[in-house]
């Protein structure tokens, strides 16, 4: 499996050596990777020093280095230029979509957003009849805005009352911070990897956003995080520490069912970036091919993550 790699040591230098991502202090190495086995670099720590050598070799590799502050939210984001030997086709297609296609794509994630938060919900034993209401209210572009009427159901069932999302804190929310960034730095390099550009958002149009359309495609993934972290906090995890980052690192060769028979999340994401693509190329939103809700027992294996 494609590995996540995690800084979280102050101190550290990073530098390529034959092929192999070397991690250094005080001049003696500590650790290497095989470059090809990476498909992320999450640094945490302070004081943390690289090569321009290494940048170079991991965008050769289509892989990413994410740049994290202090509540585990990433901050900054290194991705390669050249992603795709259609680059150039695809982002004039991505650029010049209409809102029309724009706001039906958007409707059809949401609608998945939704589908993986009642999986997540029912495979705890709680009723999702509403959430099956819901998803069948969303109109193109949500206008009505059911992601969130169904988010203030969700937060609560899931986490308890007294939970508020809070990009800013710690305990919970550190955690399901640092697990979103591990699923955003990979579904931002499958964006690329599809020739799309990651800034060029289909919903999410901040300006200061860089990664828009990474916000866009992560959110039908996100109930794996929530998942994760609710199994982290039963047992007595509730701050990011190495073993939280080992389980949520997992979740990139987690299982998942597909028309293809049974995938894993890197692979989801791969093909739902690729079929974004071909949505914008030929105008229709009927081509996206977003990730099934996990069964049951797909998720049942978060539990052997969370150990």
């Amino acid at each position: 499996m494609e590995r996540i790699v995690d800084i979280a040591t102050d101190g550290r230098h990073l530098s390529a050596h034959r092929g192999f991502l070397v991690v250094s202090e005080a001049r003696e190495e500590v650790g290497r990777i095989p470059l090809d086995d990476v498909a992320a670099v999450i640094i945490h720590a302070h004081g943390i020093t690289w090569s321009t050598s290494l940048v170079v070799a991991l965008a050769e590799r289509g892989s990413v280095m994410v740049l994290c502050g202090a509540n585990h939210a990433p901050m900054a984001v290194c991705l390669p230029l050249e992603g795709h030997h259609g680059q150039n086709a695809r982002m004039r297609a991505q650029w010049e979509a209409g809102k029309p296609l724009a706001k039906q794509l958007w409707r059809e994630i949401v609608v998945a957003k939704i589908r993986w938060q009642a999986a997540v919900l029912a495979s705890r034993g709680l009723s999702t009849d509403a959430f099956d209401l819901l998803a069948r209210r969303v109109r193109s572009g949500d206008p009505d805005n059911v992601e969130a009427q169904v988010a203030r159901r969700y937060w609560p069932l899931l986490m308890g009352e007294a939970f508020r999302r809070d990009r800013d804190a710690g305990g919970a929310n550190g955690l399901l911070n640092y697990g979103y960034t591990v699923l955003r730095s990979l579904v931002a390099r499958s964006i690329v990897a599809a020739g799309l550009h990651p800034s060029i958002g289909i919903h999410h149009a901040n300006r200061g956003n860089a990664f828009a359309l990474a916000d866009d495609l992560i959110e039908p993934f996100r109930p794996l995080v929530d998942a994760m972290t609710v199994l982290l906090m039963a047992r007595g995890c509730t701050e990011v520490t190495p073993e939280a980052k080992r389980a949520f690192a997992g979740l990139i060769a987690l299982d998942l069912a597909s028309d293809g028979g049974t995938t894993t999340v890197t692979v989801a994401a791969g093909r739902l970036a690729q079929s974004l693509a071909r949505c914008f190329e030929l105008g229709n939103a009927s081509n996206l091919v977003l990730p099934r809700p996990p069964t049951a027992i797909e998720l049942a294996g978060l539990g052997a993550l969370a150990t």
